[in-house]
């Protein structure tokens, strides 16, 4: 009892290290999108009350925790089995996770510009948050942050990869969310796009939780210790196939059996039923969670 009472003592202080560069990695999340954006922020999110900005930055930030939750992983053991004090192996594993969460963070918003012009491609996203304050792009602001975040995370976890793989690995996960925005057309009956830039915040909330399970999918896809080039893109390829297969009768089922005898493509469009919106984005990210653990 005396020996676990003096492990904890220990493990904790290492512990709080991380939580404390957690607040560090938000905080220079924040000035690296000061830097990006030619809009103040503040202004937008105080004064004129942007509730869509709002939402795209919520993504944001959630997305960097993942991220650092992500470089976390492989050092974790650092902490609980790396003995007693701050050794010099603790302080690599600490300079790691911070290296790793700052790539994440220009990642991230390279990332956001990529996938705003190929998923929302059709007009300007920032127009839309800033100017028209759409709620619905910000909601797919979100799902976007979240989604790429989960590549990220996945693509640095784990042993026996480095830099290269992680970027592989990154434009692989990268390629599926964007193929998959694709896909999530092809099994509407409405046009997305036009959707959204008619300010539906339902459709945009139902593809941004769609965007966040295919993030999910392409974390487990990616996740995990590096074995080599054929085995992981073959892994890949066949998590994203049966991820994207699943997803799409998941959508099925759920208008069968959540909303019997009732149209969501309508409810959605026509009611702008915000309430369908969030129970189909929790059904897909449900989902894909239990395709993260259960496979």
């Amino acid at each position: 009892m005396e020996d676990a009472f003096v492990d904890t003592l220990t493990v904790i202080p290492r512990g709080l290290v991380f939580v404390a560069m957690g607040v560090v990695v938000l905080a220079l999340a924040r000035l690296a999108q000061d830097v990006v954006t030619p809009y103040r922020i503040g202004n937008q999110l105080t004064n004129r009350d942007n509730v869509a900005l709002a939402l795209s930055i919520a993504g944001y930030y959630l997305g960097v925790i993942v991220v650092f939750l992500g470089a976390l992983y492989q050092p974790f053991s650092l902490i609980v089995d790396g003995g007693f004090g701050f050794t010099e192996d603790y302080w690599l594993g600490v300079l790691e996770v911070f290296l790793y969460s700052l790539g994440g963070i220009v990642a991230l918003n390279v990332a956001r510009v990529v996938v705003d012009k190929l998923v929302l491609h059709r007009f300007s996203t920032e127009k839309e948050i800033i100017e028209d304050q759409n709620a619905g792009t910000g909601a797919v602001e979100f799902g976007v942050y979240v989604g790429t975040a989960l590549v990220i995370a996945g693509s640095i976890s784990g042993e026996g990869g480095g830099p290269l793989t992680a970027l592989a690995f990154f434009a692989l996960g990268m390629a599926a969310l964007i193929l998959y925005s694709y896909f999530y057309q092809l099994l509407t009956s409405m046009d997305v796009h036009d959707e959204i830039e008619r300010d539906n915040i339902a459709v945009g909330v139902a593809l941004g939780a769609n965007l966040i399970a295919i993030g999910v999918v392409a974390l487990k896809a990616v996740f995990g210790d590096f074995v080599g080039w054929g085995e992981g893109i073959a892994s890949f390829a066949v998590y994203a196939v049966v991820g994207f297969a699943l997803l799409a009768v998941v959508r099925l089922i759920m208008q069968f059996v959540l909303f019997p005898r009732v149209n969501v493509s309508r409810e959605l469009t026509v009611d702008r039923n915000l309430g369908v919106a969030l129970i189909e984005g929790v059904s897909v990210i449900g989902i894909s969670l239990i395709l993260l653990f259960a496979v």
